[in-house]
């Protein structure tokens, strides 16, 4: 007989909590929920990372679609990470995990 307590590797909650899980991406997207976010300005933000680290995990939340990455085409060409329609999605979740 399974253990009532044994991890459910379906488990839609399990899954989202690897994925933003990680060094900087909890950071990354509490700080994506108040509105679009540049890279420089995550730099500053977020004390202790690295430009290689930060990249790396944006990239980690846009690959799994927490993220869209949008290119400014004004000058000074930037680019602009903001919520995904699947990132505001978890919002509420994540929002729940901070109050436990």
């Amino acid at each position: 007989m399974d253990s009532p307590h044994k991890a459910d590797p379906a488990c839609p909650a399990e899954a989202l909590l690897k994925q933003l899980s990680g060094k900087w991406k909890p950071q990354i997207f509490r700080l994506a929920v108040n509105g679009p976010l540049r890279f420089n300005a995550l730099l500053r933000a977020i004390e202790g990372t690295n430009k290689q680290s930060l990249a790396s995990s944006l990239n980690e939340l846009v690959e799994a679609g927490y993220l869209d990455k949008v290119v400014i085409s004004q000058k000074p060409l930037h680019i602009e990470y903001n919520l995904s329609e699947k990132g505001r999605a978890v919002v509420p979740l994540f929002i729940q995990l901070e109050l436990l």
